[in-house]
């Protein structure tokens, strides 16, 4: 399936007949399989399919935290394979911002501290009004002087949303950033990445297992066999599901 040229040409980010091949002869895996996919800028876009489809693989590649072995990636109009390793490391910190399922704050440093500390590296001050503005939107404007140790991991993981767009990046690659919540701080910050993406325009590519999760977001896409084989406007987590039993009648899945 492809995605007409409008679409590609709006998209924070998108990979063009993208494979991914891992290992050759018997043991070759063929994660992604010549998929041609958006994410529109200013939407939350949420990736699923069965374990094993290439989901996380095409997030890592469109991400430019792996390389394809065909095709391309690009953040905007910058095509990620024609970057040397320093021009890449530098996209990635000013373009891109990452949440994973492991909330990686520094136990030594402050929220406001941990929120800051990719543009504090970088030795950029990042724009004040973003950065107080933010502070609000994830509702940690009472905890900037806590520790993470003093934080629930809900609160925990609404500092790494913070930090991951705290830069002003292009977009923002969400990896089962639910994962490890209990499943009211993980509707917490689904609900957080969603207003985020809503009241300021950034874009949220987001993969996850659970329908519940893809439920937030604006448009799901679905993998199969390294393929993209459906997209879902407007889903619903019944929706998600049915699809998804299509996809893995076999595999069962978590709730």
């Amino acid at each position: 399936m492809t995605t007409s040229a409008p679409v590609l040409t709006s998209a924070a980010a998108r990979v063009t007949d993208a494979v991914k091949v891992y290992g050759s002869g018997d043991t070759e895996v063929r994660a992604l399989d010549g998929i041609t996919v958006g994410f529109p800028a200013a939407r939350f876009t949420a990736i699923m399919g069965p374990s094993g489809s290439g989901k996380s693989t095409l997030m890592h590649c469109a991400a430019g935290l792996d390389t394809l072995t065909s095709g391309a990636a690009y953040i905007g109009d910058t095509e990620l394979g024609a970057l040397d390793d320093r021009r890449l490391t530098l996209l990635r910190r000013d373009r891109v911002g990452f949440v994973f399922q492991a909330f990686n704050l520094l136990p030594t440093l402050t929220v406001a501290e941990n929120i800051t500390l990719p543009l504090d590296l970088a030795g950029e001050r990042g724009d004040p009004e973003w950065i107080d503005a933010l502070i609000d939107v994830v509702g940690l404007r009472d905890r900037l002087h806590h520790r993470p140790s003093e934080l629930s991991g809900g609160q925990q993981q609404r500092v790494a949303v913070a930090r991951a767009f705290a830069g002003s990046p292009d977009v923002v690659f969400a990896d089962e950033p639910t994962g490890n919540l209990d499943s009211r701080s993980g509707q917490e910050v689904l609900g957080l990445l969603g207003r985020t993406v809503r009241e300021t325009g950034r874009t949220v590519v987001m993969v996850t297992h659970d329908p519940v999760a893809a439920a937030h977001a604006d448009e799901v896409v679905f993998l199969a066999d390294g393929r993209l084989v459906d997209r879902m406007t407007a889903p619903s987590a019944e929706r998600v599901l049915d699809r998804m039993k299509d996809l893995d009648p076999g595999g069962g899945h978590r709730p």
